[in-house]
């Protein structure tokens, strides 16, 4: 089974730039996106081997997400049913037979911190709602975390050390996460590998030079973490500030 998960930045401005013939030639059997910018309806989607679902944030053109699967799934919900968190489209949690894919894009702590106590907030809560998951079968988790869990995780750590996405608070989440049996499938399969970014910022060139962060996650319930066949950053793939991951999974 093919999974991937991009943060494509607005979902109707990456279509114009190729999205198409890279969903097309991929050909996964669930592509899941964030940061879609759009509501249901704003771009009209002919994709006849694929259900779409859509959450779409309150405030239009900001955050939401969207889920493309070939198989129908049992059953699929938005969210997790706490409205204070549910105002952004964030999370689509898709049922199927042998396991939950969960489809998310965390908050962003923002410029100068302001809001990284919500985002505490937001972890636990999150947290909570996959161990509460996992207890009837194994999740994947995908989408963008905003969060580079390790210094290999992005090019100049001791420079970003308390900036948005690597201060400890977030690491100590993310950490909390993996230890309360959940794998990072990347780092499973490439333990050392570095120059493995999915972001980069639009200024100074930052992605010519490659000064990147790895913030976007394929996560695996550690009972399914030895069906992990590939895990793939296509780091050549434009569009977006963020590049596409891919999960090579054996699940059927």
């Amino acid at each position: 089974m093919k999974l991937i998960s991009w943060n494509v930045n607005g979902l109707r401005a990456v279509y114009k730039k190729g999205f198409l013939d890279f969903f097309e030639n991929e050909d996964a059997d669930i592509f899941c996106i964030q940061e879609t910018k759009m509501q249901e309806g704003q771009l009209e989607i002919d994709m006849p081997n694929y259900e779409v679902y859509f959450n779409s944030a309150v405030q239009k053109g900001y955050s939401g997400t969207a889920v493309f699967s070939k198989a129908s799934p049992k059953n699929v919900t938005y969210g997790m049913s706490i409205e204070e968190h549910d105002q952004e489209g964030r999370i689509i949690t898709l049922e199927y037979e042998k396991f939950y894919l969960v489809n998310v894009y965390t908050p962003n702590s923002g410029r100068e911190l302001a809001r990284l106590n919500y985002r505490m907030e937001w972890e636990e809560v999150f947290k909570s709602y996959l161990k509460g998951l996992e207890k009837s079968k194994p999740v994947i988790v995908c989408g963008d975390l905003n969060v580079a869990h390790e210094e290999i995780d992005l090019k100049n750590p001791k420079q970003n050390r308390k900036n948005a996405g690597f201060t400890d608070e977030e690491r100590e989440k993310i950490d909390i996460l993996l230890k309360s049996g959940f794998t990072d499938t990347f780092r499973c399969l490439y333990p050392d590998k570095e120059n493995s970014y999915t972001w980069w910022s639009y200024m100074a060139n930052a992605r010519q030079k490659d000064i990147g962060w790895r913030i976007d996650y394929f996560l695996v319930s550690d009972k399914i973490k030895e069906e992990i066949k590939e895990a793939t950053i296509y780091k050549d793939i434009l569009g977006s500030d963020h590049c596409p991951i891919g999960l090579e999974i054996n699940l059927v």
